[in-house]
C-alpha cells in the first residue's frame, strides 16, 4: 500500500492528518483515538478490527478528495 500525504490542520505536524491510499480510492485518517465508552456505544454495526478517530470537520473541508 502506498500512502499519499493530503493535508493537516496540525501547526506542529502531528496529527489530525488525511492519506490517501494510492489507485484505490481509500482514504487512511490520523487523530485521537475515540476512548470514551459512552461514545463507542452510540456507534453502528462495529467489527473487532475497527478503530475510530476523533478529526476535526475543517480537516475533511480542507483535504478529503472531492471525487
Amino acid at each position: 500500500m502506498t500512502l499519499k500525504f493530503l493535508g493537516t490542520t496540525s501547526d506542529e505536524g502531528d496529527c489530525p492528518t488525511l492519506y490517501e491510499v494510492v489507485g484505490e480510492g481509500k482514504i487512511v485518517v490520523q487523530g485521537d483515538r475515540l476512548l470514551d465508552p459512552e461514545h463507542l456505544a452510540q456507534l453502528r454495526d462495529v467489527k473487532e478490527s475497527e478503530t475510530f478517530v476523533v478529526v476535526p470537520r475543517e480537516l475533511l473541508v480542507k483535504f478529503s478528495p472531492k471525487e
